[in-house]
């Protein structure tokens, strides 16, 4: 069935749990698959979503709503008829992924309860059968397509299949992989940041200095100085850095920290509030000054890297492996992937200023001699760059884009199967379809589905 895109799920669960208080109507069960019943509401409170995203809501998206839900709805029947395993500790990351991008969209803990019209918790509390659904149905999914191959003649033949007119026109696109070292402060520079950041703490626990002031000048997390070091944080926030959310979450309400060190550098964080799990910081964020000393012997370190990694002693991934410290990249092999689709083609737009000026001189096979630059975070780096492949702008051919034509002839392949498992077990299961839906196109599967059964 190539209408089910399991992502779908995720938002239709989360308009469910951020379903608004509505005139009182009737709800009404206008789906069965098996045990599982889909509600009217569930159908209305999707699209009130989508709208609410601002998505383009098509004639058909109350058929087409539908016919999704109950292919997910299949899928789970026989993930539990399977027994694939789903863990508590995967469904409780999930949620507290959803809910931290929820607090993030609508800038905060309490804006997010307010719009939802419910507490967190309970939130949480809503999102837990859904996403349950949602991970089973993706491993079913898995399960049924995991053996699924492409040849070099079916991609050909996915490809010749395509009109001319209709390939996609692709702009100068690049594979770049970095190897990254951050150069080591001294001694003495990180005993001075520290003891500005103690400085920091004596004088705002003697009432002299505001934490929310000291931020917003002296932090060097750009992210937050805006906002005076504040954060909004869940202990079981995967992205931060473990030994900061431990210190954060040993402090109690009002205490602000000692310094302690983490890979970015050097920190003290105030607990401003805390409810379980969830808690409200400030922090600020000091880096130890990076001399020139300290640069030339990354630099030297790296030129040495690159030596080898040119004459053939090591591989460049076995560099990145052993040398780089660049978390982003370096369990990639050093790929520098595009953030819009996580593909390893990258366009020149997506690149920072100090990279496309390390390009120009670079041809397609060749490593860059080090160079420092400062990442997102103004924290002092050096790397060295390998141009894997560059594209001229072109139409899409198979000489330039095979592996992106084989994926999608992929991905296609694997939608057919998922048809065909569609067709052999819809039979199997009890199917009601509402009657003010039978008319649907979508839906005619279904249908047919549970006239067969009802005669067997």
């Amino acid at each position: 069935m190539r209408s089910i895109f399991l992502s779908f799920i995720c938002v239709a669960f989360c308009a469910a749990a951020f379903a608004q208080p509505q005139k009182v109507t009737a709800d009404k069960i206008i789906a069965v698959v098996g045990d599982k019943i889909i509600l009217r509401s569930d159908v209305d409170n999707y699209i009130a979503d989508m709208q609410r995203q601002g998505v383009e809501v098509p004639p058909n998206a109350r058929c087409a709503v539908l016919e999704q839900s109950m292919g997910v709805k299949a899928l789970v029947l026989q993930a539990e008829k399977d027994s694939l395993p789903v863990t508590d500790e995967e469904i409780d990351a999930v949620i507290e992924n959803k809910i931290r991008y929820f607090i993030s969209a609508y800038g905060s803990k309490e804006e997010l309860e307010k719009i939802a019209g419910k507490s967190v918790y309970q939130l949480k509390a809503d999102f837990k059968d859904g996403v349950r659904d949602q991970k089973l149905a993706e491993a079913m999914r898995n399960k049924i397509v995991e053996n699924i191959k492409i040849t070099p003649k079916e991609t050909q033949d996915f490809f010749n299949k395509i009109p001319k007119d209709s390939l996609p026109f692709y702009e100068s696109e690049m594979e770049i992989s970095q190897i990254v070292i951050y150069p080591k402060a001294s001694r003495d520079a990180e005993e001075y940041v520290q003891e500005q950041l103690k400085e920091f703490k004596t004088q705002v626990e003697s009432g002299k200095k505001d934490f929310k002031t000291l931020a917003s000048i002296y932090s060097a997390d750009k992210g937050t100085e805006q906002q005076g070091g504040t954060l909004e944080i869940n202990r079981n926030q995967k992205e931060l850095d473990p030994v900061w959310l431990n210190k954060a979450f040993s402090l109690k309400p009002g205490q602000i920290s000692n310094p302690f060190k983490t890979r970015f550098g050097y920190h003290i964080i105030l607990m401003v509030s805390r409810a379980g799990d969830d808690a409200v910081v400030r922090h600020i964020l000091l880096t130890p000054q990076i001399t020139e000393t300290e640069i030339s012997a990354t630099t030297d370190k790296l030129d040495s890297v690159r030596s080898q990694i040119m004459s053939g002693n090591i591989k460049f991934n076995e560099g990145v492996t052993k040398y780089s410290e660049d978390e982003a990249t370096k369990y990639s092999a050093g790929a520098i992937t595009n953030k819009e689709n996580g593909s390893p083609y990258i366009t020149i737009d997506q690149l920072d200023a100090a990279m496309v000026t390390m390009l120009k001189s670079l041809k397609v096979g060749q490593y860059s001699a080090p160079v420092k630059y400062a990442d997102d975070r103004g924290k002092q780096g050096v790397r060295i760059v390998y141009l894997k492949t560059k594209s001229e702008p072109h139409r899409e051919n198979l000489t330039d884009d095979y592996n992106r034509i084989s994926q999608k002839a992929l991905e296609e392949k694997k939608g057919e199967a998922l048809e065909h498992w569609f067709a052999t077990k819809l039979s199997n299961y009890y199917i009601m379809v509402d009657d003010e839906y039978k008319s649907c196109e979508e839906m005619k599967k279904w249908v047919s589905a549970a006239n067969t059964a009802s005669k067997n």
